[in-house]
């Protein structure tokens, strides 16, 4: 059986690129689920392969958990059909999107067709690896009992042991103002005597009587 030899590279990330072999019997999903062990995303999303001219130009559509409108459309499924149906060129390319609610856009091209599997190796095979792929942006399967709510990573009230009771102290000052003691007025008021108003009485002084400050006059 033939061997198929992808090269799958990111749209928007240059420096990651994948070559995986596949049987030319083998299914789109196949394909698809390959692509996605050498990701390590969770291959269930609904994705699509386009049939792509060299300037990867979207053509005919071949999908994987199609929603209602590409089901009536009659979109062929990715699990229904083989590789080897759509390669008539030896550098076939197809234009491949990676769960369209927060897509990751493929190049998928045909490197070469190789006629002789390797013994003892399960196909597909991911048989090249260069960089990491991007975090997945939410695509990551997380199971709703560990799934936490942001604001849950820190319960600012709980840990500024906060008591309801305090709220209704805090409620009162800002309502009604923060009045002063009668003795803490008083002493309030000394203050201003002593310091605020240290040269009020030069109000009394006759010019004569004033002293001077800047030395003597000429």
């Amino acid at each position: 059986m033939a061997l198929y030899r992808f090269r799958v590279t990111f749209e928007d990330y240059d420096d990651v690129m994948r070559e995986i072999d596949v049987k030319s019997n083998q299914t789109f999903e196949d394909l698809h689920r390959a692509i996605h062990q050498s990701t390590g995303y969770n291959p269930e999303f609904s994705s699509s392969f386009y049939i792509s001219n060299d300037q990867w130009m979207k053509g005919e559509e071949i999908t994987y958990l199609p929603n209602q409108k590409r089901k009536d459309r009659g979109i062929s499924l990715m699990t229904n059909v083989k590789l080897l149906s759509f390669i008539d060129d030896p550098h076939q390319k197809f234009y491949y999107t990676f769960n369209f609610d927060r897509p990751f856009d493929f190049h998928v091209e045909l490197m070469k067709i190789i006629l002789d599997e390797t013994p003892g190796t399960t196909y597909p095979a991911v048989i090249k690896s260069v960089g990491e792929a991007p975090k997945q942006f939410g695509n990551v399967f997380m199971p709703a009992a560990t799934a936490a709510a942001p604001d849950e990573d820190f319960d600012f009230l709980n840990e500024m042991a906060f008591n309801p009771e305090d709220a209704e102290d805090f409620s009162e000052v800002t309502d009604m103002g923060t009045d002063l003691p009668e003795e803490k007025a008083e002493e309030s008021e000394d203050e201003d005597d002593e310091f605020g108003n240290e040269f009020a009485d030069d109000e009394g002084f006759d010019d004569d009587e004033k002293p001077h400050r800047g030395g003597d006059d000429y």
